[in-house]
């Protein structure tokens, strides 16, 4: 039997848990070197680098849908630290930077979030959506990543999307970081409609190439009881004068929570 969390076997530290988590991890932000992004312009950048978008409701999650209007409130609340930032040369992008006071004046909501590796509700749920959101478009960049997590479990399906390419976020323990290593600016846009998120990505200069993401070799295997997903992520750089150019970014394995399909070929691992 693995043994008790002492926040488990005492439920009334786990605020004073979270308030160390979340300072500590704020302070080491302030000593690790690092220039964040903090720029915001309302003026849109005219060079477009790559656009992207996804549905807002998500109706495979299993739980009642007022969950997933909760979460819309909630990418609605932190679009609005992020729209318009800018990415200089030599800085830092970090999402608990950009959002952290998102809900200085209205609330979050009730949202879907993982606790201790199990699907529940949360103030501020959801919010992984926008990091997953800005996750794709960075690769699609020649932004460099510095910090990125796949979520603990995979619970439900997310239609659309490259697996192997979430990147989830939690306050005090994962952030999503990238840094401007090159000599123009970024600019990050949030847009919604009724159905959609938009996430597009401006540059201040025509970089004249674009980029694309594919995955490789996805497999399933089985684990000591547990099912895993497995694929390597791909980026490749398209010119001009249509080279290309490709290198490997990633391997991504994530254990799934949720029923395959029937047909799904799931190899077993000793």
């Amino acid at each position: 039997m693995s043994r008790k969390r002492l926040t488990q076997a005492f439920p009334f530290l786990l605020p004073i848990r979270v308030w160390q988590r979340k300072f500590c991890f704020y302070a080491r932000m302030r000593f690790d070197g690092h220039l964040y992004s903090k720029t915001v312009s309302a003026d849109r950048y005219t060079h477009k680098l790559f656009e992207t978008n996804a549905a807002l409701i998500n109706s495979s999650t299993g739980f009642d849908m007022i969950y997933q209007e909760n979460k819309v409130h909630n990418l609605k609340l932190a679009a609005r630290t992020l729209n318009g930032l800018l990415i200089k040369p030599g800085e830092t992008f970090s999402f608990w930077q950009c959002v952290r006071h998102a809900d200085k004046h209205t609330p979050y909501k009730d949202g879907l979030t993982v606790k201790n590796g199990m699907l529940d509700t949360a103030s501020g749920g959801g919010l992984c959506q926008m990091s997953n959101l800005l996750f794709w478009i960075f690769l699609h960049s020649p932004l460099t990543i510095i910090e990125r997590h796949t979520h603990r479990v995979k619970h439900f399906p997310t239609p659309k999307m490259l697996p192997g390419t979430d990147a989830t976020v939690s306050e005090g323990w994962r952030d999503l970081k990238v840094k401007n290593e090159t000599d123009m600016t970024f600019q990050i846009r949030i847009e919604f409609n009724e159905e959609s998120i938009f996430g597009i990505l401006y540059t201040d200069s025509d970089m004249a190439c674009s980029y694309e993401i594919t995955g490789r070799d996805l497999i399933y295997f089985r684990k000591e009881g547990r099912t895993f997903e497995k694929i390597l992520i791909y980026r490749h750089r398209i010119n001009t004068d249509k080279t290309i150019t490709e290198n490997l970014l990633y391997e991504n394995i994530c254990p799934i929570g949720y029923q395959l399909s029937d047909d799904t070929v799931i190899l077993e691992k000793e």
